[in-house]
């Protein structure tokens, strides 16, 4: 509930500070003594549309701020907390009008759009007046409320969960279709590419090793001539080997006659017989490596060639030719299977939709249910007010086709002011007071159901004679026994009826000699006296005192 209400430097208010408690609280007051003003600055700490008017004259800035004691489990919060704002204790919302237009909010001290700020200030407060044009007379909301009255709220939430079971097994059924048929178009192209593919058996890594094999090859042909002329100089019939042998063999029998001299030639030349021999071997076995087939080498160079030619035609290296086959595969594998899979989606989908149908229909059943007793319990309320000819009508209007998370029911609050009259939307059929009525009577009924903390009721009363004021406050002080009620009230009916009583006047401020709106709490002898102004008018007498009294002891 409203805790706290601060207003400083706004139109006639330059500081005031109003303590409100739970209840029937109302507000009275001459006419021109500030009553809307305050309405006005209220609505600004709940996100109101701002106007540099607002700021008192001389002042740079105004300033609203509004207190409220909830519980932890209260929407409000959960609506700031998604906004990562602090929600621990009071919630306090604060807004400072500039005197050049501009604006600032503040939820728990914390900067804020006046977005944010309005959508917490919906969960708080509900105002309502002559001119009202809020929840209830919003059609897209009416709905919910039939909901709420109900107590549908949990078949409401089946429906819409329903309703998104329904629309991914349909996504999922159009995907697959939409893949089918794309596969379709291209499965001449895929049977062609899979046969192409299976045909080449490109394995991983295999480019790079055919590389490395003919480069290989193409060096091996470049060297090996000189290989062979190198190997036939040391083993052919230029070999100097023969020669060699047949001079070391001539000195070993020479060697008893002059040894000193002749065995170190005949190690050096076995040295180099040696040498030779090894050279030789070197060489022949080069020659062997360096021996291939020339149809290998072609060979190579034509699968290398198809390797490289299938990449560029793919548009990948040759080393995803084989997971692309794989794909194309795959894809082909999903054209045939997937008629039957098509026809599992296809029964999902089915099934999703009987769910739907089911749980919308048993929504749509229970909300023509509630639509009657909503129905008759705002026409129970309407004869005290002066309308007893009007009728209040909820219309549940449903199309089976629907398949939206609401179900299929279309609903709308709609009035009869006059028998044989046209029934139609509130805000065109009812007159100013006949809305404010209307009003009352369906918040006395939706008290409990998912009501703001706080309503205001703005000057409801305007228009309405004794016994239909005594009936408001009557419906007023049974409101306020659910959730907390401010009223601005010209009717003393009305006025007797609250807890508290507050008095607006606008009296001078002292030595400035300027104008300024003030709110006192009423005690009980000073509530009596202006409950009789309310009766009397300008002149109070003692009838209007006593009339006043009676009232107050609720025997008026």
């Amino acid at each position: 509930m409203l805790a706290q209400l601060s207003v400083r430097d706004i139109v006639l208010i330059d500081r005031l500070d109003l303590t409100f408690t739970s209840g029937l609280s109302v507000l009275t007051g001459e006419t021109g003594a500030g009553k809307s003003i305050l309405l006005d600055a209220f609505s600004l700490a709940l996100g109101g549309r701002g106007d540099g008017g607002l700021v008192r004259h001389g002042q740079a800035q105004g300033q609203v701020t509004a207190a409220f004691d909830l519980p932890l489990a209260h929407p409000a919060r959960a609506v700031a907390a998604a906004q990562q704002l602090e929600v621990d204790g009071d919630l306090i919302l604060r807004r400072l009008q500039m005197a050049d237009g501009r604006t600032r909010a503040f939820v728990n001290d914390q900067p804020v759009s006046v977005q944010i700020l309005r959508a917490v200030g919906q969960e708080l407060v509900e105002i309502h007046g002559q001119h009202d044009d809020r929840a209830l007379m919003d059609p897209a909301s009416h709905r919910a409320i039939l909901d709420a009255f109900g107590g549908l709220a949990g078949q409401a939430v089946r429906v819409a969960d329903a309703a998104r079971r329904l629309r991914a097994a349909e996504d999922e059924r159009a995907a697959r279709l939409a893949a089918i048929e794309a596969a379709r178009k291209e499965a001449d192209y895929l049977r062609h590419a899979v046969d192409e593919l299976g045909k080449l058996g490109a394995g991983a890594g295999e480019e790079e090793q055919l590389a490395a094999r003919r480069q290989a090859m193409m060096q091996a042909e470049k060297v090996v001539a000189e290989l062979s002329e190198a190997h036939q100089a040391l083993s052919g019939h230029a070999s100097p080997v023969p020669a060699l042998s047949g001079a070391m063999r001539r000195l070993e029998r020479r060697a008893d006659q002059a040894p000193q001299l002749v065995e170190p030639g005949i190690r050096a030349l076995d040295a180099a017989l040696v040498a030779l021999e090894e050279a030789a071997s070197v060489l022949e076995q080069s020659l062997a490596d360096a021996e291939f087939d020339p149809r290998e080498l072609e060979q190579a160079e034509e699968r290398l060639f198809a390797l490289r030619a299938a990449g560029r035609k793919y548009s990948v290296t040759a080393d995803d030719l084989p997971a692309v086959l794989a794909r194309f595969e795959t894809e082909l594998d999903n054209l045939d299977a997937g008629e039957k899979h098509l026809d599992a989606l296809g029964a999902a989908v089915a099934q999703a939709e009987a769910d739907y149908i089911a749980a919308a229909r048993k929504l749509s059943d229970g909300r023509r249910k509630a639509a009657a007793a909503l129905d008759r319990a705002v026409s129970a309320e309407l004869p005290p007010l002066k309308l007893e000819r009007a009728k209040f009508i909820t219309e549940v209007e449903s199309d089976a086709s629907v398949r939206g998370p609401d179900g299929f029911d279309r609903v709308s609050f709609v009035v009869q002011t006059n028998p044989g009259a046209r029934p139609g939307p509130l805000m065109k059929v009812a007159s100013g007071g006949e809305l404010s009525r209307f009003m009352l009577a369906l918040k006395v009924v939706l008290a409990d159901k998912g009501s703001a903390p706080t309503l205001v009721f703005d000057e409801i009363d305007t228009g309405v004679g004794g016994a239909v004021a005594d009936a408001i406050g009557q419906r007023l002080a049974r409101l306020a026994g659910k959730v907390q009620v401010i009223c601005v009230t010209h009717a003393p009916q009305v006025a007797a009826r609250a807890g508290h009583h507050y008095l607006i006047a606008k009296e001078p401020v002292a030595k400035s000699g300027a104008i300024a709106t003030r709110v006192a709490a009423l005690e009980a002898r000073r509530r009596q006296e202006e409950i009789a102004r309310m009766l009397a008018g300008s002149t109070i007498t003692e009838e209007a005192r006593a009339a006043a009294a009676r009232l107050l002891d609720g025997t008026g």
